[in-house]
């Protein structure tokens, strides 16, 4: 015999009322940032109490950390997914910002909620942020070790510089299309292409 799912507000059952307010939240920290974002505007925006919120997560942090732990699953994820193609070199960085661009097409938001300055930088939300950009660092640094090695470079100074260099410039694309969100993965995609491309001096 199998149980009801629990229910929230108006028998809507807890887990899809969670997803809803999750989407909202995601779509106002990714335009405004943890600092700035109002759980009442966020409320609203799930058609909900700003007290039912609360019953859900406990705290605007508890929110933040829920929301940053999906935008986290996602991106890290799919950075992982691209890493087991195989590619190296440029080759590997373009297949990355296209897996991105496929998993975060419609919401590229979620990016800067995981990347946001203005998050807390200790507590529970930190450490689960922390916990998703470390998989993202050691990809990087996998990733760009063996684009060096190829080119007979071994250094290590040279290593951490080159990974801040493309963790730069794949923020940087990220970034650009969570600020042009008309824009569609695929053009976000051939774009980066033709500018990492005319950087690097490849066709």
């Amino acid at each position: 015999m199998t149980s009801a799912p629990r229910t929230g507000t108006k028998g809507v059952p807890r887990a899809e009322r969670e997803a809803q307010i999750l989407e909202v939240a995601l779509a106002e920290l990714g335009r405004v940032g943890y600092a700035a974002a109002s759980v009442a505007v966020i409320a609203r925006g799930a058609g909900i109490s700003k007290p039912m919120v609360y019953s859900y997560f406990g705290s605007k942090e508890g929110l933040y950390a829920a929301c940053v732990d999906l935008a986290g699953a996602v991106v890290a994820d799919e950075v992982e997914r691209s890493a087991a193609l195989g590619a190296v070199g440029l080759e590997r960085g373009l297949l990355t910002v296209a897996g991105l661009a496929a998993a975060l097409d419609g919401r590229p938001h979620l990016w800067r909620v995981l990347f946001d300055p203005t998050a807390p930088t200790t507590g529970p939300a930190a450490e689960v942020g922390r916990r998703h950009t470390a998989r993202l660092h050691e990809r990087a640094v996998e990733g760009v070790g063996e684009m060096l090695r190829l080119a007979g470079d071994a250094d290590p100074a040279d290593l951490d510089l080159m990974v801040q260099v493309w963790v730069g410039i794949l923020d940087t694309v990220m970034r650009w299309w969570a600020d042009h969100p008309d824009e569609d993965g695929a053009a976000v995609v051939a774009r980066a292409e033709r500018v990492v491309g005319a950087l690097l001096g490849v066709r």
